[in-house]
């Protein structure tokens, strides 16, 4: 009898069978508990008792003949899973009718001679039933072990006087209502993927679900549930593997949180019990996320607190973490579940494109490191139709920029970059190497997968370069020029707040920051790198040990960031010399000579452009004169916007008189010596625009 509705239609027999047995016992204990009847009313007495009786038999043997079907019907099914005695299938059954017959409530007061006790009590059970027992009342027996009963019990009120409930999930599921409790479900948060985003593995993820489905099943075999770790910073591709484990061997998968966990050691046994009883009802497992949930933070609050619900709940359970968590006190082996390849990312970006994108899905996938999720999900949300292959590159682009942002958005600060070359005023060595910056990230795709790099290097994938240089010599500026020409977003790392005075944290904001910028697309910028970057120092005291973990920390973190990191410094000789060595470039931003500095005062005002936008009105202006200021790049343009301001307020052009009041101005702030003889004019044939 496998249809649901021959199924149904049995439960309800057996049910209604059941009730009508429960009634008639009820009726008969209550008759009992009346008035001796007289003697001709006792013939009556005798042949109602003995219809009575044969009623009962005949609901019990219709109770017979439905709990024999297969599938049986809800109570038996409940009764072997969780090993309930015939007397404790009775209790429950006295409970739920509360709820499923009217007459019920009535007949246990008339039963217990009380028209004060409306309810079944374990004192109404152990008199009305046939084969009592005792031990049903125990806290270790399936009635209160699993909750499926609720006691309500007064101070000073006797236990066995007690009111009895039947828990409102277990009456639904006698019913044949078989749904998750409602207890649970706000526990619960949504996998994050769409049905046709679960199939989107790579091969290494698909060999990573190959393996986990037999380990799965091998634990399963052992009688036991089986527990699995999955690693890696990637949620999405872990709950794509998760999803297709749970497919595969054929049960639901719900996705708990672990920072919803309680802490209260009482709270937690209740919820893992709450657990353990819903995988009796359903074929469920857990996908634990501890994915943002910080082991030391577990360890203060409650040292065993994830290793005792995994083994209380009794559930499969796949738990996403960053690294292997210790301390679970179960066998849980590991897996690591890693970002689809650069090369299988562009065929994912080929296939969403419909192969007709030239060398686009090269260029984003080379770019960002995306799950394939993801880049379905962009593709999803942008028209590919009707456009031209440019068109579509841009929007595509920007697409993959606004997927990568809002994580790095709330951890630095975004910067809007204006700059390009021709505003960047450098020495010819320094020009060479941000141009080889520019094209190794643009080229590292081809070399790293195209031409086997990738296959011979683990870690140092990433491009570091150090800007070093007095302040104001261009440092910023050239990011800025990066970022335009990469069209990468560019973030400033604000060291404020990243360093933190207590032991760990800093590491921890730091590790957020750098596994925010995996997804590709962006460039960091650590300012003053040399606060944080310094040498390691000799361990004098806890202070120093510390400050040297921090150190290592980022040594490690660096050579592990596969992006374009550039730490700008005014300090060079402060950093630590490890970061030297695991630094590809480092570009020197040398105070800037007589030539330089003419250039950067000729392009430092706007000039009108293509648009009729409007420029700078200047008049006058000797950039020969200008240029003799030993003033930087950040100087000089500080030197500009405020004479440019010092002219708009005197409403007339910027000339040289307002230039050099503005000079006069910058001096006095760098704290440098005004020498007036500078700032006489000499007679000019040009240089005003």
């Amino acid at each position: 009898m496998s249809d649901p509705a021959q199924w149904q239609a049995n439960n309800d027999r057996y049910l209604g069978a059941a009730l009508h047995w429960l009634r008639l016992a009820l009726l008969q204990m209550a008759r009992q508990n009346g008035a001796e009847p007289s003697m001709e009313a006792s013939h009556l007495g005798l042949a109602r008792e003995k219809e009575r009786n044969e009623e009962i038999a005949k609901a019990a043997a219709i109770m017979t003949e439905a709990a024999s079907a297969e599938p049986p019907p809800t109570l038996v099914i409940l009764a072997r899973r969780m090993g309930l005695s015939t007397f404790e299938q009775e209790i429950l059954l006295l409970c739920a009718a509360m709820e499923f017959d009217t007459r019920i409530p009535g007949l246990c007061a008339q039963a217990q001679g009380d028209a004060a006790k409306p309810y079944p009590t374990f004192a109404l059970a152990l008199s009305l039933f046939d084969q009592p027992g005792w031990e049903a009342l125990s806290p270790e027996r399936p009635l209160r072990y699993w909750r499926l009963i609720e006691i309500n019990q007064p101070p000073a009120t006797p236990l066995i006087q007690s009111v009895l409930r039947a828990d409102e999930r277990i009456v639904h599921y006698l019913k044949g209502l078989n749904q998750l409790d409602d207890r649970l479900t706000v526990y619960l948060s949504p996998f994050a993927l769409s049905g046709k985003e679960m199939g989107l593995l790579s091969e290494a993820q698909q060999a990573t679900v190959e393996s986990m489905v037999s380990a799965f099943k091998a634990g399963a075999t052992l009688g036991r549930p089986p527990v699995l770790q999955l690693l890696g910073m990637d949620e999405l591709s872990k709950q794509q593997v998760a999803l297709q484990v749970f497919s595969r061997v054929g049960v639901q998968g719900l996705r708990l949180p672990g920072e919803l966990l309680p802490t209260n050691a009482g709270e937690l046994e209740s919820l893992a019990r709450l657990w353990q009883r819903e995988g009796m009802l359903l074929l469920l497992a857990l996908y634990l996320d501890a994915q943002e949930l910080d082991e030391s933070q577990v360890s203060a609050e409650n040292p065993m607190r994830l290793g005792r619900f995994i083994e209380r709940c009794g559930l499969p359970v796949l738990m996403a973490t960053r690294e292997p968590r210790a301390g679970l006190g179960i066998d849980a082996p590991s897996f690591v579940i890693d970002k689809p390849l650069p090369m299988e990312q562009a065929a994912m970006w080929e296939t969403v494109l419909n192969g007709d994108a030239g060398a686009l899905p090269q260029g984003l996938a080379g770019q960002f490191n995306l799950n394939l999720p993801a880049i379905h999900q962009i593709a999803s949300t942008i028209n590919l139709d009707n456009q031209d292959t440019s068109s579509m590159a841009d929007r595509l682009w920007q697409a993959c920029l606004c997927r990568t942002r809002p994580t790095l958005d709330r951890l630095a600060q975004r910067i809007e970059c204006k700059a390009d070359w021709n505003q960047l005023v450098l020495p010819e060595e320094a020009y060479k190497r941000l141009q080889e910056i520019a094209a190794q990230v643009r080229q590292r795709s081809l070399v790293y997968d195209g031409w086997g790099f990738r296959r011979r290097m683990s870690r140092g994938l990433g491009i570091s370069a150090l800007f070093a240089g007095e302040s104001g010599t261009g440092k910023t500026m050239a990011a800025e020029v990066l970022a335009g020409e990469l069209q990468l977003d560019l973030y400033r790392i604000d060291l404020s707040a990243v360093v933190s005075k207590y032991i760990g944290e800093t590491e921890k904001n730091l590790r957020r920051i750098f596994d925010a910028a995996e997804d590709g697309g962006v460039i960091l910028l650590f300012d003053e790198a040399d606060a944080l970057f310094g040498k390691r120092s000799e361990v004098r005291d806890s202070h120093d040990r510390y400050a040297n973990i921090e150190v290592n920390h980022l040594l490690q973190r660096m050579e592990a960031f596969n992006g374009l990191a550039i730490l700008a410094t005014n300090l060079k000789s402060a950093l630590d010399q490890a970061f030297l060595r695991r630094l590809r470039f480092i570009v020197s931003f040398v105070f800037p000579g007589k030539a330089e500095r003419r250039q950067i005062w000729q392009r430092i005002f706007p000039e009108n452009d293509a648009h009729d936008q409007p420029g700078t009105p200047l008049d006058g202006l000797d950039y020969d004169h200008l240029a003799r200021f030993n003033l930087t790049g950040g100087s000089i343009q500080n030197v500009a916007l405020n004479g440019a301001f010092l002219a708009a307020q005197a409403g007339t052009p910027v000339t040289m008189p307002v230039l050099f009041d503005a000079v006069r101005t910058e001096f006095r702030k760098l704290e440098k010596p005004v020498n007036e003889r500078d700032f006489r004019s000499e007679p000019t044939d040009g240089g005003t625009r």
